[in-house]
């Protein structure tokens, strides 16, 4: 009688066995293994942030009459005046008619604020022979006199720039006397600090 006990359990354990067997395949054809039919759960997948949708960055100097001048990062299509505000705004002394606000901001633009006291190119004319820029000529309205008057500059670029200016609009950075034929990194260098768009 032992014998047939033990042989009837091999025979249940064997059955047991093959049905569990039977069952993970199930399992496994029916939630993903490969079947052909669509799974019955979809994983889940995590969202990708693409980096084409950070928003670039700019960085500009302010300097002049502002709180905390320096370098600052802003976002793409800022303007001046965010550049100015990130600078702590403005001082008592500052000279807020000779910054266009609006202007739109330039990666390696310097921003300059003058202060009151400073006499302004733009307002005087041309500086006396002999005597340094003291605030920044807008180069959007700057004549023909005044910015010979610039280190580097003499009559045939100054004509030039105007040229640009009349093809091109108003100036939106320092950085577009670039664009002007004549105008390289040395002369850049020579004008930093002394004009502003």
């Amino acid at each position: 009688m032992d014998v047939r006990l033990s042989a009837l359990s091999r025979r249940q354990l064997f059955g047991g066995a093959a049905a569990v067997a039977v069952v993970l395949l199930f399992l496994v054809r029916h939630l993903g293994g490969g079947g052909s039919g669509a799974p019955a759960v979809t994983p889940v997948q995590p969202a990708v942030r693409s980096r084409a949708t950070a928003p670039k960055l700019l960085v500009v100097d302010v300097a002049g009459a502002v709180r905390r001048p320096g370098l600052y990062r802003l976002k793409s299509g800022s303007r001046i005046d965010d550049a100015i505000t990130l600078a702590g705004g403005l001082t008592a002394k500052a000279q807020l008619g000779a910054v266009n606000l609006a202007a739109p901001v330039a990666d390696g633009e310097q921003i300059v604020v003058p202060g009151r006291g400073v006499a302004s190119i733009a307002a005087t004319g041309s500086p006396a022979a002999g005597t340094s820029v003291s605030a920044p000529l807008d180069l959007s309205s700057a004549t023909l006199e005044q910015l010979e008057n610039l280190p580097g500059i003499g009559p045939v670029t100054a004509q030039k720039i105007l040229d640009y200016r009349q093809q091109h609009g108003a100036f939106h950075s320092v950085a577009e006397l670039q664009g002007v034929p004549g105008i390289g990194p040395a002369h850049m260098a020579q004008l930093k600090g002394l004009v502003i768009p």
